[in-house]
């Protein structure tokens, strides 16, 4: 769905490039695929072997830059960002990559995730005499490399990330050098792509395609990823580790043409929509998906039930950007300007509704009021993911429960709040088999800690928000 409306956010998306003479141009249509990720700001550094240049802004990825700041990013190497304020919240001082310069040369970092142990780090290293100039999370890397003590980027980075804990999918560059890594949980996603003789990093693999590169492999958990003019090796510097991706990437945030190591997401969707029509099937007329995550899940439960799928909500593409109010008056009036009921499909129908999670409730309420309006008999809400009842401290915008209206609500109360006729959501087993990883793997390699409260790492007192559960 509508991730300004819906309340859950990706903090956002990570693009590097090395040697291609146009890495600018690169890196801009790079950001524009993993847009959906973050809105609030971009960013590109460029090396040309010497200097280091940054342009980066508040706004979208085609607002933030034209052909003119283009032109100016020259070099054959790149690192772009797109965000959605989360940890640290917004403004331009946190918009990535972050860049800094020393006597020995620049550096730049571009982040995804969220460091759960930032504060106590920023804490020492503020005792010791650290400024930072951002609230960022981030910014607590860069200072960790220049105290390593260490003299090549590799060991300093080496150094820094045996302490932090949490996720992170980072790619950090200098002048002569671009290093990608992976948290030893790989909560984040984070690929690697050829272009030419060109590498190419990016969060998902819809970035690839709009640039013709062709996918080589994924970041493993644990792994560093070392790309120069002698071209790509890799180290292990965590041997410890435990895969845990975030099963909320299958789910909901990546493209559905993107491949979260190695599973087609809109395949994934599509198996968690028949999954759920096995565990919650219901008699019903037609089958609709809110757009536009739930539309590969809808189609897979029409498919599974032999109920047709319809259109039955249509989105309305052209209205500006409402990022998240603060109150639900104004959530409900942003759904309203997004999302239309089509009479001529449901009304007179019994429907089913198929969305990807729930988080505050008040979008799905708002929706099943619009199908009722527009002439539906029933609404039978289905969701292809079980009840989100824990924050999430590993880059995802709900780090309290108060809001989570399955973690405060019971299903029957929840399905009359909504106003459905019935309300049912995929069960944990039921999401790890529709994913399709490996079944031998701790739950099959998925991070569930917002489904199930068990989380992959130590979490730190003073991330958790007083209203937090966990």
């Amino acid at each position: 769905m509508f991730a300004e409306i819906k309340g859950l956010n990706e903090e956002c998306g990570v693009f590097a490039v090395w040697g291609h003479k146009d890495a600018a141009q690169i890196t801009y249509y790079g950001l524009h695929s993993l847009q959906h990720r973050g809105q609030e700001g971009a960013g590109i550094v460029v090396s040309d072997g010497d200097t280091l240049n940054v342009h980066k802004g508040l706004g979208l990825v085609n607002e933030v830059f034209d052909q003119q700041t283009l032109n100016a990013l020259q070099g054959s190497a790149a690192i772009g960002h797109v965000r959605y304020a989360t940890a640290g919240g917004g403004g331009f001082a946190n918009v990535q990559p972050l860049m800094f310069r020393s006597q020995v040369g620049g550096l730049a970092i571009a982040h995804n995730g969220n460091i759960v142990n930032a504060n106590n780090l920023k804490l020492q290293l503020e005792n010791q005499g650290s400024i930072f100039q951002s609230t960022s999370d981030t910014e607590v890397l860069a200072h960790l490399i220049k105290r390593s003590g260490y003299w090549s980027l590799e060991d300093q980075f080496r150094h820094a990330l045996a302490m932090l804990k949490g996720a992170y999918a980072f790619a950090v560059m200098n002048e002569h050098q671009l290093i990608a890594a992976m948290d030893p949980n790989g909560l984040r996603p984070l690929a690697i792509g050829r272009i030419g003789d060109a590498y190419v990093v990016a969060s998902e693999t819809c970035a690839f395609d709009i640039i013709g590169a062709t996918y080589e492999r994924d970041v493993k958990p644990g792994e560093m990823v070392i790309i120069d003019d002698n071209g790509l090796r890799t180290e292990q510097y965590d041997k410890s580790t435990n895969p845990a991706i975030c099963s909320m990437e299958y789910v909901y945030f990546a493209r559905p043409d993107s491949n979260v190591e190695t599973i087609n997401v809109h395949t994934a969707r599509k198996q968690l929509g028949k999954q759920l029509a096995i565990e919650a099937p219901i008699e019903a007329d037609v089958v609709t998906g809110v757009p536009d995550s739930s539309i590969s899940a809808a189609i897979g439960y029409a498919e599974q039930t032999g109920i047709p799928y319809e259109l039955g909500l249509i989105k309305n593409r052209y209205v500006g950007r409402t990022f998240i109010q603060p109150s639900q008056e104004l959530r409900e009036q942003g759904v309203k300007m997004k999302l239309s009921a089509v009479r001529g499909v449901v009304e007179g129908k019994r429907v089913v509704m198929i969305d990807d999670s729930i988080v505050r409730g008040t979008t799905s309420r708002r929706i099943v009021n619009m199908l009722k309006e527009a002439g539906a008999l029933e609404v039978h809400v289905r969701i292809s993911s079980p009840p989100i009842k824990h924050p999430c401290f590993y880059g995802i915008d709900t780090s309290t429960t108060s809001e989570l209206i399955a973690s405060q609500h019971s299903l029957e109360e929840m399905r009359e709040m909504m106003g459905a006729d019935s309300l049912s959501f995929l069960s944990t087993d039921g999401l790890k088999k529709g994913i399709g990883r490996d079944p031998e793997m701790s739950n099959c390699g998925q991070c569930l800690a917002c489904f199930t409260g068990e989380y992959p790492t130590e979490i730190y007192a003073d991330t958790v928000h007083p209203h937090a559960k966990v």
